[in-house]
């Protein structure tokens, strides 16, 4: 099967090309970059400090996405909206793992699965994704009484707060509680707050060094505080995992897929 890459030159790109050229059930069918990026022209093997494989980075995702069975996108929220759109036009398999979208987003993300399978996940690493499942069950098993805060930690240069992933897992603990988590959300604490509103879920976001991604969701009530920690230690995790869900995505009808689909649990 044919995976294709958008936003190639990139360091998630590459950790991309090196996952796909790895994987023995798929040909890497190219990568784009935008239109006037110095990595325009390149051999892709090359690009990542190989031997060249006659495959060059271009500036065209319409040929991308027909000449590929599965395009990859960790890019940028109207990119990625653009690219889906050319997913819908092909009946291409589109994993996206870009965060930041805004509902607007992930609307445009839905009308398009109805024409292209769509795998859309905050993170792609099967520990993140089992850490969720934990959390949905754990918030639905405890009482109200126990407090909900998520602390995340990143590099300096993340531009969204909080993560994606934080996001997600905030979604896993108020489906485990039954709420949703826009009514029970408190990202935002400064100055005189006074005291915690009961049933919030809150959120705590750290920035620095070169972090690749720290989450821990904590349970407290009195007396003990129950913590559910996941740290990756490499962007190729995330690589792994997008390529595992194009591979499984490629063929599959049209619809919005998540990891646990990926992972069938």
């Amino acid at each position: 099967m044919r995976i294709g890459i958008v936003g190639g030159s990139g360091r998630m790109g590459q950790m991309l090309i090196r996952e796909v050229l790895g994987t023995k059930e798929a040909t890497l069918s190219g990568a784009t970059e935008r239109p006037g990026s110095a990595a325009i022209g390149r051999d892709l093997g090359a690009l990542i400090g190989g031997d060249p494989i006659g495959v060059v980075v271009t500036d065209d995702p319409v040929a991308l996405f027909a000449g590929s069975d599965a395009v990859i996108d960790f890019t940028a929220p109207a990119a990625t909206v653009a690219h889906a759109a050319l997913a819908a036009q092909h009946g291409t398999a589109l994993i996206v793992g870009t965060t930041g979208l805004s509902p607007d987003d992930h609307v445009r993300l839905a009308e398009a699965a109805a024409k292209a399978p769509l795998v859309v996940a905050a993170n792609f690493s099967l520990g993140v994704t089992l850490l969720a499942g934990l959390v949905r069950k754990v918030a639905a098993t405890l009482g109200p009484d126990w407090d909900i805060e998520i602390v995340e930690m990143h590099h300096r240069h993340k531009v969204d707060a909080p993560s994606g992933t934080a996001l997600a897992l905030g979604h896993a603990a108020a489906t485990g509680r039954g709420v949703h988590l826009p009514d029970v959300k408190d990202a935002v604490r400064d100055g005189h707050t006074g005291a915690r509103t009961p049933g919030d879920i809150g959120f705590a976001t750290l920035r620095g060094g070169d972090v690749v991604g720290d989450h821990t969701v904590i349970f407290a009530t009195e007396a003990e505080r129950l913590e559910l920690s996941h740290k990756a230690g490499s962007r190729a995790i995330f690589a792994r995992g997008a390529v595992r869900a194009a591979v499984w995505a490629a063929g599959k009808a049209p619809g919005l897929y998540s990891m646990d689909d990926v992972l069938g649990l």
